[in-house]
């Protein structure tokens, strides 16, 4: 992820009020709970075109967020105790991720 990326995610996270750690569920949560604060049907008449602005901002920081969690796989079984290597581990569970995601060749 390129620095770019990383300030869109830190600004989408301050906007949903969220911590420095979330679940999807609280992120989905912190949409639903800025959606109906700021959805313009629910909003009065000369505050209408100000909460489109500010429903716009806040379903595309919950975009950001959804989209950096898609990328990153994890268990849903329960895993043995066998140990794995630090780089399997990490190759296991961020494969995809185009910058840490690539396995050296040894």
């Amino acid at each position: 992820m390129t620095k770019k990326d990383w300030q869109k995610i830190e600004a989408a996270r301050e906007l949903l009020a969220l911590g420095e750690k979330a679940t999807l569920a609280e992120i989905k949560d912190a949409y639903r709970r800025m959606s109906k604060k700021y959805h313009p049907d629910l909003a009065k008449k000369n505050r209408v075109s100000e909460n489109r602005i500010h429903m716009h901002e806040v379903t595309e920081a919950y975009r950001i967020l959804i989209r950096y969690c898609r990328n990153y796989r994890f268990p849903l079984v329960k895993q043995d105790d066998e140990q794995l290597e630090p780089e399997d581990w990490w190759f296991d569970r961020f494969g995809q991720d185009p910058l840490w995601g690539k396995k050296q060749e040894e």
